[in-house]
């Protein structure tokens, strides 16, 4: 068959941000502590879920990727169960590390933290956190993970991650370079879901919809 006639197909890649968890509740830093859903957050992932089942039309062909923290794990198997998927965990799909910093109370955090300067090095910063990932270090582990998930796509890919390290995984399939990230970020909360799509056509990649959290107001 030419190249010219085969069958093209649209690619759409669901980003789902973990919903509620114990860390929040506590004031505690995220990263790379291995928090829980909280009871609501586990309701969250249901919700998250059942959008996911009704955007999804062709389920022959989805994949679900995850961060291997318990609460990522957590909504990903909540996906999954709906889907007749089994999650495949990778902790390249972490949120960032903040070393010495996780777990630790917020307040603690804020006394320590140095934030990057405005006009300068911001990727390569020293946060004054031990331990902790870089935003450059972070950031090319995302896209590592990213180039194994995207490197033979199904039709849908869900990747279920942090609200922080999804700004790469958005980045890296809108095929935004890595080092370009210094200021770029997309917003989004906690049980969010973005949508992204390649056409089958023009092959352009688009944003189609940045944090949308409706689905968790049904409960």
């Amino acid at each position: 068959m030419p190249a010219h006639a085969r069958i093209r197909q649209m690619l759409d890649l669901y980003v789902v941000t973990h919903p509620e968890a114990t860390h929040h509740l506590e004031h505690r830093v995220g990263g790379w502590y291995d928090s829980e859903l909280t009871p609501a957050g586990l309701v969250h992932a249901g919700l998250i879920a059942d959008a996911l089942t009704q955007r999804i039309e062709d389920r022959t062909e989805v994949a679900v990727f995850t961060s291997d923290l318990t609460r990522t794990w957590q909504t990903a198997v909540s996906i999954g169960e709906r889907l007749d998927r089994e999650p495949v965990s990778m902790c390249e799909l972490r949120e960032k590390s903040y070393g010495e910093g996780e777990g630790r109370p917020d307040a603690w955090f804020r006394e320590r933290f140095i934030p990057p300067p405005a006009i300068g090095e911001r990727m390569d910063h020293d946060e004054g956190l031990a331990g902790a990932e870089t935003k450059l270090e972070w950031v090319r582990r995302v896209y590592r993970g990213m180039d194994q998930i995207t490197s033979a796509p199904p039709r849908t890919t869900i990747v279920v991650t942090h609200g922080g390290s999804a700004s790469p995984v958005i980045a890296h399939w809108l095929r935004i370079p890595w080092d370009s990230l210094d200021y770029a970020s997309f917003g989004v909360g906690a049980g969010s879901i973005t949508h992204l799509r390649e056409d089958d056509h023009f092959h352009n990649r688009t944003l189609v919809e940045l944090n949308d959290t409706t689905h968790l107001r049904r409960d």
